[in-house]
């Protein structure tokens, strides 16, 4: 499987590691709930008087909480925001 060069976005490292290509260092990323420890991340939940489950709720606040880890490490890819839980709810079941 080949991506075209000018269909990648401008830090392809983890894309070209993906894919088996040479890298010029191994693409760090960080597993999302690694970054529930940041102060940022919890003063973020405060301020909008939001439950992890409530975050998981809305495109803007998912995009937030995805990004803060960047923000704050030198990594090379995030997971988005989520939770295994989202595929229950979207079930019809009650989460709580």
């Amino acid at each position: 499987f080949v991506v075209p060069t000018n269909d990648r976005p401008e830090n392809d490292l983890m894309m070209r590691a993906a894919l088996g290509e040479k890298v010029e260092k191994t693409p760090l990323w960080l597993f999302r709930q690694a970054g529930r420890h940041l102060p940022e991340y919890q003063d973020y939940k405060k301020k909008l008087n939001m439950n992890f489950l409530d975050l998981l709720a809305s495109p803007d606040t998912v995009a937030e909480c995805t990004m803060q880890p960047l923000r704050r490490y030198d990594v090379d890819a995030a997971i988005l925001f989520s939770d295994i839980l989202v595929v229950p709810e979207a079930l019809g079941i009650e989460v709580k």
